[in-house]
């Protein structure tokens, strides 16, 4: 069936050439909208703002992942409760945050990422997230609202939960999130490379030529082995219906934090590839707040990190069965 999300986590050096354009409000998105031309005054009410008609392609994806969403739902997949009467022990939380949290699901090759799961270190935000939000001209501007509204209250409870600053902020953003159709998506390569010019062009096509077994990806960048993410941007396919997109939402904000692995041990919990939770779960908060916990610190080791997390994991959900 394929993926909801992926989280790539990159660890680049010298990253100041592009932080400065990341933090300008001038630097939006290539192709994706201007800044809107003064009007002359009149007196008839303004024309409302219509997305254009969908290309042949976005139209087909649209009908595709709609089917997608039926199709989970039928299953008794996409769950939006929580899964509350799923008992998980300490233990289990232990093994899921080390697995979650301190592995990564892509390896960074000389063409891009390749899908082997590899030991890390521990990755987090030093740093206040401020969260960024993109459209592209396909997305209707009700439908934009909806999005936003979404992503601002997704944002506070993260950041509820993790204890860490976290606001909507369109003019100095350091994690940006593109909700962008097909056609669109394809054409970000100059924007990403504006943005982001130490990526390799695989990183980029990992992109712009996303298959449609991935919904939605993160990229979230730290700089040598600090572990201190310093900037994310994640991409959203406009074509999802409600339930995909409110997941992708939840799953990339989420895997943006420092959660970039999936297990399939995990439940109830979004990391997970069995696509059985839409929306984060008790047990996904409960390694949120082990990763921000103060006792943790940016750049452990797995095996520094392990008796840290234990003592965390007893204490958060007691019991050993």
């Amino acid at each position: 069936m394929g993926r909801r999300g992926m989280a790539r986590s990159v660890t680049i050096r010298g990253l100041m050439a592009g932080a400065m354009c990341l933090g300008l409000a001038a630097c939006d998105i290539v192709g994706l909208g201007s800044p809107p031309v003064p009007q002359p005054p009149t007196s008839d009410p303004p024309l409302p703002v219509v997305a254009p008609e969908p290309t042949p392609k976005s139209a087909a994806a649209m009908i595709y992942y709609a089917q997608i969403q039926q199709t989970l739902l039928t299953q008794g997949m996409l769950r939006t409760d929580g899964g509350r009467e799923i008992a998980f022990s300490d233990r289990m939380l232990t093994e899921n945050f080390m697995r979650i949290a301190l592995f990564d699901e892509y390896r960074r090759g000389s063409g891009g990422f390749v899908r082997e799961e590899t030991e890390s270190r521990l990755r987090r935000w030093e740093v206040p997230v401020r969260v960024g939000v993109r459209f592209g001209p396909s997305v209707a501007p009700d439908r934009q609202a909806t999005d936003r509204a979404r992503i601002s209250s997704f944002v506070a409870r993260l950041a509820q939960v993790t204890g860490h600053p976290m606001s909507l902020d369109d003019r100095n953003p350091n994690f940006l999130i593109y909700i962008v159709s097909e056609d669109e998506r394809e054409a970000l390569g100059p924007t990403i490379r504006t943005m982001l010019p130490a990526l390799s062009p695989g990183d980029i096509a990992g992109i712009t030529a996303m298959p449609r077994s991935t919904y939605c990806l993160v990229y979230a960048l730290s700089e040598g082995n600090s572990g201190a993410y310093s900037r994310a941007f994640a991409v959203i396919r406009s074509e999802h219906p409600d339930l995909l997109r409110l997941s992708c939402i939840h799953e990339e904000l989420t895997q943006g934090l420092g959660l970039p692995n999936d297990s399939p041990r995990a439940r109830p919990s979004i990391f997970n590839d069995d696509e059985e939770f839409a929306l984060l779960t008790d047990q996904d908060e409960l390694l949120l707040r082990i990763l921000y916990n103060p006792a943790l610190r940016p750049g452990m080791t797995a095996a520094e990190a392990r008796p840290i997390v234990e003592s965390l994991a007893r204490r958060l959900a007691g019991g050993d069965s």
